[in-house]
């Protein structure tokens, strides 16, 4: 599974916060570990007073975020997603396979299918260069949320030659699967990095962790700093995997069209998992910013931050303040 790189967590950046709650936790130290996921590096910083603990809640991250990679990566044959597209059905999916796909068809009813996991064959098309009206006018009626049929039983495609990807949604539950797994082994402070951030607690000086979102125009760039909030936060754009020089087409995929949406550079979405960020970030490049402000609005505890193409920016109220800029 491809990752998108889109954000960097920025740790030790001084930051007001709560100090005085680090003050009865001494003893905490900080261990990182990272490590080829989704396609690509995956990082993850603990604090604990414990080394052996410390390890095994890595490790055991690690695990859950592989589990979710070998369940749902559209490039492994032998993946349930892999055979669901091979055959166009599967028989007793796993359970989180059938969650992750639940929340899609949420998020595909929310969005007016702004995202619909479905659009596979466009992505195919897309990536084969310049496709022509015609084709993508045929591929086009393969396409559609409503054609998937989700059960704890079966998975299937009512039409022949349909497809999935999850490459807009697994990322972010994969890190909610890993925080998870951090929590169970009692950790209390950390910061995960699996192209969405996730964090718990605060970072080594008792102040909220930073988190950086990429200028889409300069991957050496932030567009702003700001302190996590305790929510998770995903970002898409035009920059990640793009087809033509001036970002016109890219990976993502308007399903009702076929082509690249026009507006947005990228999307960066807070929502209280990972999941749902995840999901967010993808539909709301589709929506464009009115939508997605109006998106956000509706949905509880959810900002986003808008950046056009031309550098704008466009926040919901509730999307944090930068603490720093470029």
């Amino acid at each position: 599974m491809k990752r998108r790189t889109m954000l960097t967590a920025m740790l030790g950046l001084p930051l007001l916060g709560a100090a005085g709650l680090w003050l009865r936790e001494p003893q905490l130290r900080a261990y990182t570990d990272a490590g080829i996921v989704f396609g690509t590096t995956v990082s993850m910083t603990v604090l604990h007073e414990n080394e052996t603990t410390a390890r095994a809640a890595l490790s055991s991250a690690f695990t859950a975020l592989r589990e979710v990679d070998a369940l749902m990566s559209v490039y492994r044959s032998d993946s349930q997603v892999g055979r669901l597209n091979q055959v166009g059905w599967l028989s007793q999916p796993d359970p989180r396979l059938v969650q992750v796909l639940e929340t899609a068809q949420y998020l595909a009813q929310q969005t007016d299918g702004a995202f619909d996991v479905t659009v596979q064959p466009l992505w195919q098309a897309a990536n084969a260069r310049q496709p022509q009206p015609q084709p993508i006018k045929q591929t086009l009626s393969r396409v559609g949320w409503q054609k998937l049929d989700i059960s704890a039983r079966e998975l299937r495609f009512r039409e022949g030659g349909m497809a999935m990807t999850l490459n807009g949604i697994a990322q972010g539950y994969g890190a909610d699967q890993a925080l998870a797994a951090l929590k169970r082994h009692g950790i209390r402070h950390a910061l995960l990095d699996t192209g969405e951030l996730a964090s718990l607690g605060a970072n080594e000086a008792g102040d909220p962790w930073s988190i950086a979102i990429r200028d889409p125009r300069s991957e050496n760039r932030f567009a702003q700093v700001l302190a996590a909030d305790g929510r998770c936060l995903a970002s898409s754009g035009d920059y990640a995997t793009r087809f033509s020089d001036d970002f016109s087409q890219h990976h993502i995929v308007d399903p009702h069209t076929g082509t690249s949406p026009t507006e947005l550079a990228a999307v960066s979405v807070l929502a209280p998992s990972g999941l749902l960020a995840d999901g967010l970030s993808t539909a709301c490049m589709v929506l464009g910013t009115k939508k997605s402000l109006a998106l956000a609005a509706s949905l509880l505890d959810v900002d986003v931050l808008c950046i056009t193409k031309s550098g704008a920016m466009h926040r919901s109220p509730g999307f944090p303040q930068a603490v720093s800029g470029a």
